[in-house]
């Protein structure tokens, strides 16, 4: 029985298209596992809090040495690495914000990467499969205006498959702001194909991942 860690960090609720592309994957991932169990976490309902300088250097100490403020300190790490390092797979909603990631999603990030545990040579979570649906309201390809200026993408590829070790897909929906900006009003065809390809993708990789997991 396979478990799923989902997380969102969209701050548009149900106008998302990260969110609901992310939700596509999670129901079909259910329709494979009905049994299974699917950890939620909603980071823009309920952001968590940002890394502090105590919570940050108490990786490095042993956990027989620590003493009761830096225990207390790691304790919102150990939990959120915990429940990373027991998930089977894990799905991430990762909209581009101001050419990067979310704010609260960094902050979890930030709690997750802990050196000599799941970031390094002996990462803890080496392999674990992630999907990471990462929507841009305009688009990013090459040959477009805004080629390059994306950060959000390399940013975690680098990080997913690079320092974590993880085993990265990436679902990219594009133009999710034609059907609110005027001026890309010529461009909503568009978007709503790259919306259909980036569900249709979701839906694949979901059922894919499961049956796989399931073998």
């Amino acid at each position: 029985m396979a478990t799923l860690l989902h997380i969102d960090s969209s701050l548009n609720g149900d106008a998302s298209v990260s969110r609901a592309v992310t939700r596509t994957f999670r129901e079909a991932w259910e329709e494979q596992h009905p049994e299974g169990e699917v950890v939620y976490r909603d980071l823009a309902a309920a952001p968590l809090p940002h890394l502090t300088g105590i919570a940050y250097h108490t990786q490095n100490v042993p956990v027989g040495e620590r003493s009761a403020e830096q225990t207390a300190a790691f304790a919102l790490r150990e939990e959120l690495t915990a429940e990373l390092e027991s998930a089977d797979a894990v799905l991430l909603g990762a909209p581009l914000y101001n050419y990067s990631i979310p704010s609260v999603l960094k902050a979890w990030l930030d709690h997750v990467i802990v050196i000599g545990r799941t970031a390094g040579e002996t990462s803890t979570i080496a392999g674990k499969p992630v999907t990471v649906v990462t929507s841009r309201g305009g688009s990013y390809a090459e040959g477009t205006p805004m080629a390059g200026n994306d950060y959000a993408q390399p940013y975690l590829a680098w990080l997913l498959e690079g320092a974590l070790q993880l085993d990265a897909t990436f679902i990219v929906p594009e133009l999710t702001l034609a059907h609110l900006v005027p001026a890309m009003a010529p461009l909503r065809d568009k978007a709503k194909a790259s919306a259909d390809r980036a569900h249709d993708s979701a839906r694949a990789t979901a059922k894919e991942l499961a049956a796989r997991l399931a073998a």
